[in-house]
């Protein structure tokens, strides 16, 4: 899937909606690496899609946003789960998998920063509040001090 690693994470899930909604109108296999196809845009205008799998920066599409760039577009992902729908759930299936580690990795984050807190002595809190409250944001700030202070 390195194709898929390349793309932007827009151009990505919109190329995915590209293919479930059948906008590949067209495809041929160029060789064992390439393809070619002409995917429908948005504003139902037709372009060319070329993607070589073996160099995933040397695929093109004439869209605006790729047209003579080095970019993987939303049209050259569909043309990608068009032409290997079955890299589809492998792709979703790593997302949810990547989405799981993130969120147990955000569950320790904080349970090893309460443990944290909860260890530090009262003249290491104060000091670590306030030099939070010197880099947070303004309104975070004066929401402290007019919650905590009695400043309006």
């Amino acid at each position: 899937m390195r194709l898929i690693n390349i793309a932007s994470n827009s151009s990505t899930w919109r190329g995915l909606d590209y293919y479930k909604e059948k906008n590949i109108v067209n495809y041929k296999k160029i060789s064992d690496f390439e393809y070619s196809g002409i995917p429908i845009g948005s504003n139902k205008e037709k372009y060319n899609v070329f993607m070589d799998m073996e160099h995933p920066r040397k695929s093109k599409c004439n869209c605006p946003h790729a047209k003579d760039k080095r970019i993987i577009c939303k049209h050259i992902v569909a043309l990608y789960f068009t032409v290997f729908p079955s890299k589809v759930d492998q792709f979703l299936k790593e997302v949810e998998e990547a989405n799981q580690q993130y969120e147990e990795y955000e569950k320790e984050l904080y349970r090893k920063t309460i443990e944290y807190i909860n260890n530090m002595s009262k003249s290491e809190l104060q000091k670590a509040l306030v030099e939070t409250l010197n880099y947070a944001p303004e309104w975070l700030y004066e929401r402290f001090v007019r919650n905590n202070v009695g400043f309006q």
